[in-house]
């Protein structure tokens, strides 16, 4: 069995990490709030008029909800934008007695979140994993997706390069503070990540976490069924697959969707990276605005 904690010493680390992104990174008026679900509570940062449209964004695996500061404050501005710690991942969740162990149980998880929220319809935003997470959704629960952004999306219309597994088995097979800096430095050609987010993603590695749930990517009838505005934003540099497949295949597959390739940027500089930030943040909002 998996444990949902650390050691003193390590989930000591990883907090403080985690508090010093919150407190340095995300903008003045962010709030914090848990919302219980069979799965376990769910922690969200959050940010933006309470009564605006929601926006639910979904982490990267290992990033935590903290990755999405870059874009808490300029989304923030017409929409509320709540940050999720994904359950069983590193974060402030706590994975409760019953474990998600199904593509089944992260629908129904995600519905007890927005349940939780009072919230009847989202947009709703997804990075790497968190993209895989948030396309199932929309398929699985179309009424409740108002509008889908994918950033970089794995699993979802390609698989992933050779090359990144062998890469990343590594951080995965025995993770560690300078696995993941390495593999990190990889993927991003040496870019330049904010170091207090570094720490945290580094303080990660040692976060018990459960096995991340996955399955095969969705099937071509699927995806051209969904009927929801969807937005598709691609790192130009990504190793972690053939952007241009991807592309090929977003364009394809989804009736409603705008895909986007953003130059010089990799996989995991994804969203926080300085230089790219503004653009992805410029793309998302026009597209919220204009689906709405």
């Amino acid at each position: 069995m998996t444990s949902t904690r650390q050691s003193a010493t390590g989930d000591a680390v990883f907090l403080a990490a985690y508090e010093e992104v919150i407190t340095a990174k995300w903008p003045a008026g962010t709030t914090r709030s848990d919302i219980p679900t069979v799965y376990g509570t769910t922690r969200l940062n959050s940010h933006g008029p309470e009564d605006a449209p929601p926006l639910i964004l979904l982490p990267g695996g290992g990033a935590t909800s903290t990755v999405w500061y870059a874009q808490a404050a300029e989304l923030g501005r017409t929409h509320r934008v709540h940050a999720v710690d994904l359950v069983g991942e590193p974060g402030r969740s706590v994975a409760g007695e019953r474990p998600i162990r199904t593509v089944d149980d992260l629908d129904a998880w995600l519905d007890a979140v927005l349940d939780g929220l009072g919230v009847e319809s989202t947009a709703l935003c997804g990075h790497s994993y968190g993209g895989w997470i948030a396309l199932q959704y929309a398929l699985h629960a179309t009424h409740r997706v108002s509008e889908l952004v994918l950033v970089d999306p794995t699993g979802c219309f390609a698989g992933f390069r050779p090359g990144y597994i062998l890469h990343a088995l590594p951080m995965l097979l025995r993770p560690s503070p300078a696995r993941t800096r390495a593999f990190l430095t990889w993927e991003t050609g040496g870019a330049a990540l904010d170091p207090a987010w570094l720490r945290l993603r580094e303080a990660a590695a040692g976060f018990p976490s459960a096995r991340p749930v996955t399955g095969p990517r969705p099937s071509p009838e699927a995806l051209r069924a969904l009927d929801v505005p969807a937005l598709v934003l691609l790192a130009g540099a990504s190793r972690a697959h053939d952007v241009d497949r991807v592309a090929a295949a977003a364009n394809r597959l989804l009736p409603q969707a705008e895909t986007v390739v953003l130059p010089g940027v990799s996989h995991h500089a994804l969203p926080l990276h300085g230089p790219t930030a503004a653009e992805l943040n410029h793309r998302t909002a026009q597209f919220l605005d204009e689906a709405r």
